[in-house]
């Protein structure tokens, strides 16, 4: 084994301040030992040993998660792990296997308070290490959740944005070649000859027609049964391209009773160009409105990660309207509620104020909370999720319920644990709740739940001046 010098350890750049009769008499107090490759220096569940040093070797870092593993890290030499001065922590939640036969050095739990009460200098240093092992954690949880919910997230979008994306494409293809046409019905049209009168009653029924709001929905079979219908009323006027025009007509609610309205304000020889005409101004604009309504939601969509993100806007807290983030939220996740065959029924308090809440990080509680849920309802391959909000005094309350098969007694109390997770190898890290808790804490609220077969909720509770 490689002899441990107090010079050694100030080599570690944690360390280096620390007095050298300080860490001799910390190497004389502790336990020098090795471990062979496939062997633990921790294992999950097991109580804090001690403070570990790592003088060689390498150790894989992971979590056991249901049928397989995750790797998180590996500790190297000159890393000092296990339990610090001041740590709340009394269990490992994770295993640390020997990769690369390690040397290690412990200095044990049970004596960690001779090092308080009689070297400041490595005391100081130890919960350097702490601190700074904290915040680099959180700083990985951080990432590793919102690569998992950018993940998520962007298969959603592309699903979303390359239906409308589509659309466009064909229906601009459509009214390219439709307008090819047009110059055929122009011929027609021009050599009509009819009076103010008549042109008026033409356009007049034309626009009541379109003004109709009650259009029913049609089945296939009431849809076919109409279009034959209108289509033999429309060869019984010598109407040209009879059954095309049909199809296209009945889209609008036109029935045979228009047609032979129309009739009678056209002489015979002009009514079919004059319907063929309407035909084609009513295709075109259809084919305009389908583009349009594409283009629309396509937009909705860029303005939803626009505001979800909250890329244009600080750091700061700011005064904000809640339904609107869970409304961008729910329309980030849109074809996994579809796809899950899931109904949204939202119940929201619109007499509450704004809040004053970091926008970006809210947004990610919701998200987290509608995804977790919509994963839960998928036993079912159907769903009900339920988004209230209301003021209580000087709070605002969201829940999030769904009738999934609820969260079991016995792991109620982790569920907000780091790295905890029920989910499947690649679909859970086990950090979403654990971020959730966080950022509910930041805005100084709580966060719990209540679950029972058929319903679980997730209650988030926080100042509205906060």
């Amino acid at each position: 084994m490689q002899t441990v010098t107090p010079e050694w350890l100030q080599s570690i750049e944690s360390l280096k301040s620390v007095p050298l009769l300080q860490l001799q008499w910390w190497i004389d107090n502790s336990r020098h030992y090795e471990l062979g490759e496939g062997e633990f220096l921790i294992k999950s569940g097991e109580p804090l040993t001690g403070t570990h040093v790592i003088i060689s070797g390498r150790i894989k870092i992971f979590l056991p998660q249901n049928k397989g593993i995750r790797n998180i890290r590996f500790i190297e030499a000159k890393e000092i792990t296990g339990y610090l001065p001041f740590s709340r922590g009394t269990s490992f939640a994770v295993d640390g296997e020997v990769v690369e036969a390690a040397q290690v050095m412990t200095y044990p739990v049970e004596k960690i308070k001779d090092v308080i009460d009689h070297y400041f200098e490595l005391t100081q240093a130890l919960v350097h290490i702490m601190t700074s092992r904290v915040r680099d954690f959180t700083a990985m949880q951080q990432q590793n959740e919102k690569m998992m919910a950018l993940g998520k997230l962007s298969a959603g979008l592309a699903h979303e944005l390359n239906n409308p994306a589509s659309a466009i494409v064909r229906g601009s293809a459509s009214l390219l070649r439709h307008l090819k046409l047009v110059p055929d019905t122009f011929k027609k049209v021009i050599s009509i000859k009819m009076s103010d009168e008549q042109v008026d009653k033409v356009n007049n029924k034309m626009f009541t027609v379109l003004a109709r709001k009650d259009k029913p929905t049609l089945t296939l079979m009431k849809r076919t049964e109409l279009e034959d219908e209108l289509a033999e009323c429309l060869l019984g006027h010598s109407v040209d391209n009879s059954q095309e025009t049909a199809e296209n007509l009945i889209e609008f609610g036109f029935t045979c009773n228009d047609v032979n309205e129309i009739a009678t304000s056209v002489p015979p020889e002009y009514l079919s160009p004059v319907l063929n005409w309407i035909n084609n101004n009513l295709v075109t604009e259809k084919m305009v409105n389908d583009i349009q309504e594409a283009s629309q939601r396509i937009e909705k969509l860029v303005s939803a990660v626009k505001n979800f993100t909250h890329m244009d806007r600080g750091s700061d807290k700011e005064y904000i309207d809640i339904h609107s983030g869970i409304a961008n939220t729910l329309s980030m996740l849109a074809h996994k509620i579809k796809k899950g065959n899931v109904k949204v029924e939202e119940d929201y308090d619109t007499s509450l104020p704004p809040v004053k809440a970091f926008v970006g990080e809210l947004n990610q509680v919701w998200t987290n909370l509608i995804d977790n849920a919509l994963d839960a309802m998928e036993v079912n391959n159907k769903g009900r999720l339920k988004i209230k909000t209301k003021q209580d005094r000087q709070f605002v309350e969201v829940s999030i319920i769904d009738d999934g098969p609820g969260v079991p007694d016995e792991i109620k109390s982790r569920i907000f644990d780091p790295f905890f997770t029920t989910k499947e190898i690649g679909k859970g890290t086990g950090l979403g709740l654990d971020v959730v808790s966080r950022i509910v804490q930041q805005h100084g609220g709580t966060i719990k739940v209540n679950s029972v077969p058929g319903s679980t909720e997730f209650l988030v509770c926080f100042p509205i001046d906060g």
